[in-house]
Parts: C-alpha cells; structure tokens; sequence
C-alpha cells in the first residue's frame, strides 16, 4: 500500500509529508463555464439581476474559496497563497460565462487544487444569483488550464507541453 501517497503502511488515511521538498514559485491557471439563455446575460450586461452585482460576487467569491481549499478538500496541504486572481467574462456566442482564475504561491506543493476550487465557487455563485431568472443554466469544462513549478515543471493544456 506504500505506493498511494494518501495511505500509510497500514492503509489509513495521511496527508502526505511535503518538507523534505524544496520552495519552488508555483501558478496554476484554470477555467470554466456557465452556459445560460441570452436573455440572462441581457440582464447581466444592464445590471438589472434580481442579486445585484453579479459578475463581482461571483470573482471574488472565487478568490475567497481560493484562500480556504484546505478545508474544503481532504488531505489538500493549507498554502500562502501570493496570488488569487478570477476574471469572468460574457460571452454572447456560448451564450453563457467562461471563468478564469491564477493562483500562485512560493511553497513546496502546487496550487492546482486552489486554482480549481476559485473556477469551481465562481461558476457556483453565478449560478446561485442567477437561479431566479434562468433555470437552464450549465456549469461545465472545469479543468487545469496550465501550471508552473515544482518538480514536474511546466505544463499548458493549448500546447499540452
């Protein structure tokens, strides 16, 4: 059972021991999207929602959920995050919302997880603010878009480096 990294000699569950690593400059970029009906983002772009500012909450509720991963997700390490950045933008062709967020810290593991987790509480908010008006709505494409640091290096979903 030594080989998974979550369970010890006799299988019970442990978060893994990261101080032997060293201290790299970590980012991780993720995405996501929220389809909707047009008539929602109208609503959206003329400020005229039932919750208010939409697009606002949603960003920094996902900057927010950046910062407590750990105790959202079992045996995640806690990171001092250096960065929690979430831009959500309109996008008339979906028609819906594509979110983005980038994460970094100077640590000993990544933050991917971070990076998820921001995408993941953004696409949540827009949906909890605009449930009243649109029902149809579709969280979706959830995923690392890229990362930097540590052991494995570099990686980027568009050149799959």
């Amino acid at each position: 059972m030594s080989q998974l990294t979550h369970l010890d000699e006799s299988g019970r569950v442990r978060m893994v021991d990261v101080s032997d690593k060293k201290v790299t400059a970590r980012t991780a970029r993720a995405v996501g999207s929220l389809t909707c009906l047009p008539a929602t983002l109208d609503q959206v772009r003329a400020g005229t929602t039932p919750k208010g500012a939409v697009i606002a909450t949603a960003e920094l509720a996902g900057i927010m959920a950046a910062k407590r991963t750990a105790e959202l997700i079992p045996l995640c390490h806690p990171l001092p995050l250096t960065k929690a950045e979430v831009a959500i933008e309109m996008d008339d062709a979906m028609p819906g919302f594509r979110i983005g967020a980038e994460v970094r810290t100077n640590g000993v593991t990544g933050v991917e997880m971070e990076a998820l987790t921001a995408v993941s509480v953004a696409c949540l908010t827009l949906f909890d603010m605009l449930k009243a008006i649109d029902r149809t709505m579709i969280i979706g494409g959830i995923e690392v878009a890229g990362k930097s640091g540590g052991k494995s290096g570099d990686w980027d979903r568009s050149g799959q480096s």
